[in-house]
């Protein structure tokens, strides 16, 4: 499914460092994050459903959210990590980038901790309270800021970028050729 693709120095001076893990010509990464961040974001929602009415369901809920979005967590760190290997040292990329990864362990930590402290709520995961929630709750705001980053590497610095990307670039399925008619630009800020 997905290829390894060597990566060089003159690559991310153009802008357009190419994922080492694709899938149909896409970043593995970004596809593999939506769900950890879904996940772990909606727990909160669930939690507060819990606080709000005392169902015990909505623990039980919550808790099977968090564990399916540490997982997925730990899944999408993968091909980001081997991405992240493939930036260059000394260069403003890798210090976002490393920023991004120990953000999104942090994260994936607050959230083992908030399932630690829910295990030993009275009444266990489903009976757990604030204070066994807000690990996560910080975890959700770190993953904001995480989240920012990861857009700054692939906005600002070209990570991930394809050459010629354009907004009448071709679709990334039918393959490297070029655009049919004229290539229109993609306005960016200096």
């Amino acid at each position: 499914m997905g290829h390894l693709l060597p990566i060089g120095r003159e690559s991310l001076k153009k802008g357009n460092m190419k994922a080492r893990i694709q899938v149909a010509n896409h970043a593995l990464h970004p596809m593999l994050v939506v769900f950890p961040l879904g996940l772990l974001a909606t727990s909160v929602a669930w939690d507060i459903c819990r606080l709000a009415t005392h169902n015990p369901a909505w623990g039980a809920i919550a808790l099977w959210t968090i564990v399916a979005g540490v997982i997925g967590g730990l899944l999408a760190a993968v091909p980001g990590f081997l991405d992240w290997l493939a930036i260059p040292n000394d260069t403003r990329a890798k210090s976002v980038g490393t920023l991004h990864m120990i953000l999104n362990l942090v994260v994936v930590g607050l959230f083992v901790v908030s399932l630690i402290a829910r295990s030993q709520a009275p009444g266990g995961y489903s009976g757990a309270g604030f204070a066994h929630m807000v690990w996560g709750w910080i975890g959700v705001a770190i993953a904001l800021v995480s989240a920012w980053l990861g857009g700054e590497l692939v906005e600002r610095l070209g990570i991930s970028v394809h050459e010629g990307a354009n907004a009448n670039a071709p679709s990334s399925l039918e393959g490297r050729g070029r655009a049919r008619g004229r290539g229109v630009g993609i306005h960016r800020e200096a």
